[in-house]
């Protein structure tokens, strides 16, 4: 599915035909440029909407960038496609003292395809201009002016661009031509906001100034849940020129059934046979789904599609089923019509992708998403399944679409429903191990690593790799112990519990530290967690765990003859409102072995910024507590 970004985000804004502005950054006020790797000087568009297939908006953008990191702030390109034309284009580049040093008109722009590096057809193109700055701080002015008869994704707003940016002046305005076209604007953190807000009869605005930057600090929320912004999306709109006029999600999937889905998932007998014939003797309809799932996996491959209509609608059935290819869309859908041809019920879903959770609005139908996706209703449940992974066990959608709110496409119409969450214990890692240590300090381990959940997402793709790679992964992996040397190592996947096995066996010369009669080593050598967030004196944003998980270590740890324990670290347990933590180690003097158990979990959670110091303070108690030592006497000559 194409991705759409906000017009603020790709170019942060707006347009004012004039030439005599005098762009200076010496003296910008220090509000700006606190925390700012860049500062957005004017961000200006014009919007005017004369039917709800015909709209013009005029951009105009300035942005210092300060420094390298501010680079990305002052993008200077702008896509475009068969419905939308680019009716004019210039930049302007200005030094520290706000003289002009070059001007970029449209010949000077190269002409790229828009594609993205996967897709195998893709009509979106861009008008694009390289700059390359010869010192810092810099202007960039960009004008651009498009004309399209899309208007199904409605320029959004966002006062503020990102994090490390501020915003100096910001002006947003629709003039629209009747009140039966006229855009529902929905409002999101503009509480802390001087903004000015002007209606009369055709025309609405959106002004503000001088919008300081926003420090990005550990685990800050993504920032389109802080952004002060505005959704805007028009009732009656045109795609490709399919129209429509959609009230409510449910109206908003009935258009889409209708319009995008109809006669999508029709396949020839022999194939339909074909499907019957996989299910044969099989009567329960989610063993059936799964028999389909693993046919599409064995047979199909994901290649994006992305041509007008294409970056939105799925290719039909039948022509995945000849070419044996297609994107998430015609992946979905091929795999619907295969259910359907065994008669088990599923649903076309559009959702947005990512390892940032991204929910649809539940009350706001408007044009939105990355990808396709299907849903499998099932004894009062949804399975999901991703029909792109040739590897995820059916019923597994990872960390790409887990625990977010996605548009389900029935024929009653469309629905909001939360995909599949996999929460704190869910998301497990059980590490058992044996190790030697030799008086030389050096040591042999056996290791049992089990994972389900996310956690099971971060290490199943082990199976597929090259060795080198496994090798690079481990060495990584166990970055604290120096000299390691993997000697063997098998992998098991259940794909029907969705549990990967790894069996490792390595060996590392100089692991513990030796000092006269002493031996002190980290008994933690294949778990360690050292992750401590960053200290801030004057904590300003919330900050969030996406993702909980739970850590189970069991080591036993075979001592060297003729030394003896100087030195334990003592039991220890840590609960905070962000997880528990424990360990203790016990001496077995008849076996010579110290036995090591460990468990860390860690929960999701938004949490207040006053919180910090706390979470801090578990996390700093955890990596000391992991990296705490024994201490060997030796005891023999």
């Amino acid at each position: 599915m194409r991705t759409f970004f906000p017009l603020s985000f790709l170019l942060f804004s707006v347009f004012v035909f004039s030439q005599n502005s005098n762009y200076q950054s010496l003296i910008l006020d220090k509000v700006l440029t606190e925390n700012a790797n860049a500062v957005v000087r004017l961000d200006y568009m014009d919007i005017q909407l004369a039917s709800h297939k015909s709209m013009k908006y005029t951009v105009h953008q300035v942005v210092t960038v300060l420094n390298k990191q501010g680079r990305q702030h002052a993008r200077t390109h702008v896509r475009y496609d068969k419905e939308s034309k680019i009716q004019r284009i210039e930049a302007f580049v200005y030094d520290r003292t706000g003289k002009e040093i070059d001007h970029f008109k449209k010949k000077d722009f190269n002409d790229v395809s828009a594609a993205d590096g996967f897709s195998l057809y893709v009509d979106d193109r861009a008008l694009q201009l390289r700059y390359t700055p010869v010192q810092y701080p810099y202007t960039m002015e960009f004008k651009y002016e498009v004309e399209t008869t899309d208007t199904a994704f409605f320029p959004p707003w966002y006062f503020l661009s990102g994090y490390m940016i501020s915003t100096e002046k910001s002006h947003y305005a629709i003039t629209y031509g009747s009140d039966d076209i006229k855009p529902e604007i929905k409002k999101h953190n503009l509480e802390d906001l001087d903004i000015t807000e002007t209606e009369t009869p055709g025309k609405i605005v959106f002004e503000t100034k001088n919008i300081p930057a926003v420090k990005a600090e550990s685990l800050s929320p993504s920032f389109r849940k802080i952004a002060p912004r505005l959704s805007v999306r028009l009732k009656k709109f045109n795609l490709k020129g399919q129209e429509a006029t959609v009230n409510n999600w449910k109206d908003f999937g009935i258009w889409m059934d209708r319009a995008l889905l109809k006669d999508r998932a029709v396949l020839n007998e022999a194939t339909v046979q074909k499907a019957k014939d996989l299910v044969k003797n099989v009567t329960d309809d989610l063993e059936k789904a799964k028999i389909i799932y693993q046919y599409v996996q064995d047979n199909t491959r994901y290649i994006s599609v992305q041509i007008g209509i294409g970056g939105w609608k799925p290719i039909s059935a039948i022509d995945v089923d000849r070419v044996k290819y297609g994107d998430c869309k015609g992946l979905s859908n091929y795999t619907h019509a295969l259910l359907k041809a065994v008669d088990v019920a599923s649903y076309y879903t559009v959702i947005q992708a990512g390892s940032q959770k991204v929910d649809f609005d539940p009350d706001f139908a408007a044009m939105q998403g990355n990808h396709a996706i299907l849903a499998i209703p099932y004894n009062d449940q949804y399975y999901w399944i991703d029909c792109t992974s040739q590897t995820h066990p059916f019923g597994f959608v990872g960390d790409f679409t887990d625990d977010r709110k996605a548009l389900v496409v029935t024929p009653e119409g469309g629905k909001i429903v939360k995909t599949v969450a996999y929460l704190n214990e869910q998301n497990y890692q059980k590490t058992k191990a044996e190790y030697s240590l030799s008086a030389e300090g050096n040591i042999a381990a056996e290791i049992d690593i089990t994972t389900k959940g996310i956690q099971y997402d971060n290490r199943f793709f082990l199976e597929r790799k090259t060795k080198d790679d496994v090798l690079k992964h481990y060495k990584r992996y166990w970055d604290n112990i120096n000299n390691l040397n993997i000697k063997k190592y098998t992998f098991e996947n259940d794909r029907d519990k969705v549990v990967f096995k790894e069996k490792v066996a390595i060996e590392a010369s100089n692991y513990a530290s030796k000092s006269g009669d002493r031996i002190l080593f980290s008994v933690n050598a294949l778990n360690k967690n050292s992750y401590v967030p960053d200290r801030y004196r004057n904590r300003k944003q919330d900050f969030e765990i996406q993702r909980g998980f739970l850590d189970e270590d069991e080591f036993k740890v075979s001592l060297p003859e003729g030394y003896d324990i100087e030195a334990l670290p003592s039991p220890k347990r840590e609960e905070s409102d962000f997880g528990v933590y424990e360990c203790k180690l016990e001496y077995d003097s008849a076996t010579n072995s110290v036995a090591y158990s460990r468990s860390l979990l860690i929960k999701k959670g938004a949490y207040t910024k006053e919180q910090y110091k706390l979470y801090r303070s578990f996390r700093k108690k955890v990596a000391s507590a992991d990296n705490a030592q024994v201490v060997l006497i030796k005891t023999k000559p």
